[in-house]
């Protein structure tokens, strides 16, 4: 099916940034390689206007690093789209009671989580739960992202389920397995308090989207080995499960006019930061679909779309949990795009999709 016409101006920018970052980082390569490059000299006029808010500066920046510098400008960049996004093509989460905890790790820093409680007035009865992670590349977003925050708050509400977001660490300053230890203490937490929370410890899911479906499935999968906590059902929307790149099916770049080389050296990396090394791609709490077996898993209900390069993963994890004897069903939006989901406002199948995620989490009242 064509690309839904929403996406087509969307895609023009998207592949002037690929582009970008490509010969960005070619010019840096062949500048790192000339024998005769020379430190550029700073003007005497910056330093001497304000001497004292130079070297403030100066030793800040020292401070960052140049990587360090760059990874902090394109999150405020990625915040300031994703609250444009929000504002003019999604649509804004209602008022519910919420509150926030944070959760200590064993081996690894503290994590912080957010309840989205959706009951009103006086509601004895526990509810279900979901435990979710936000997308985006384990190296940017949040659960104070607005988009993610909206989607937390309308899921809530509309699947009338009690939604416990993480806020997990980014890479590459915290790198796996911290983000996974970092969401199975969540999912401990959530069981062990459960009934502070008003929750049923017997109707529990996990939920992610992108990098966080990674995590999702991976902390199934952790549990499942572990504590065998009961979890109920898990839903992986655009999930990416196989951080090898094998799985990657890269006809849905070339339909956009993507190059194979440039869209394989974005995904590739997304690995690179998140993973220590690139052995660590094939464990399978970094690669769920590469787990020796997939028995034992709950449910599973995964969302894919047909111009993302991660429905191959999508519908190979789907394949996997089904021939270990797993409840799983995948479902492939055509003519959408990786970040469908989004576009509320304005696009029939992010409504769609929102209502699909909900009829799945629904089913936890059963």
């Amino acid at each position: 099916m064509p690309l839904d016409p929403f996406f087509a101006e969307r895609l023009r920018v998207h592949r002037r940034y690929l582009m970008g970052r490509a010969l960005a980082d070619l010019r840096a390569r062949l500048k790192a390689m000339w024998p005769f490059a020379r430190e550029p000299i700073a003007p005497a006029s910056a330093a001497a206007a304000s001497p004292k808010k130079a070297k403030k500066t100066d030793a800040a920046s020292a401070a960052l690093g140049p990587r360090a510098r760059a990874r902090a400008k394109h999150r405020r960049a990625a915040l300031a789209w994703d609250r444009k996004e929000l504002e003019t093509v999604g649509t804004p989460g209602p008022d519910l009671r919420i509150t926030e905890h944070t959760i200590d790790v064993p081996d690894g820093p503290a994590v912080r989580v957010r309840v989205y409680d959706p009951r009103e007035g006086d509601r004895p009865e526990p509810l279900p739960a979901v435990l979710t992670f936000f997308g985006g590349a384990f190296r940017i977003g949040g659960i104070d992202y607005p988009t993610t925050d909206a989607a937390n708050r309308r899921r809530a509400v509309d699947a009338d389920v009690v939604v416990v977001a993480v806020d997990y660490a980014l890479a590459p300053e915290h790198m796996y397995p911290t983000q996974v230890l970092q969401g199975h203490a969540a999912l401990e937490w959530l069981f062990e308090n459960a009934g502070r929370l008003g929750v049923d410890p017997e109707r529990i899911g996990i939920a992610g989207a992108s990098a966080g479906a990674n995590l999702a499935a991976a902390v199934t999968l952790m549990n499942r080995d572990r504590a065998r906590r009961p979890i109920r059902l898990q839903v992986l929307e655009v999930p990416v499960v196989d951080l090898t790149g094998k799985h990657l099916d890269l006809r849905a770049t070339r339909a956009l006019g993507i190059p194979t080389l440039i869209a394989l050296r974005e995904l590739r990396s997304v690995a690179r930061t998140y993973l220590p090394d690139s052995r660590a791609a094939r464990d399978p709490y970094a690669s769920p679909l590469l787990a020796g077996s997939h028995e034992d898993l709950p449910p599973a209900v995964i969302l894919t779309a047909e111009y993302d390069p991660l429905r191959g993963d999508g519908e190979a994890y789907a394949a996997a949990l089904r021939r270990a004897g797993v409840d799983a069903s995948a479902v492939r939006y055509l003519g959408g795009t990786h970040d469908t989901a989004i576009f509320t406002a304005v696009l029939p199948a992010a409504r769609r999709w929102h209502a699909d995620v909900v009829a799945a989490l629904r089913r936890l009242h059963e």
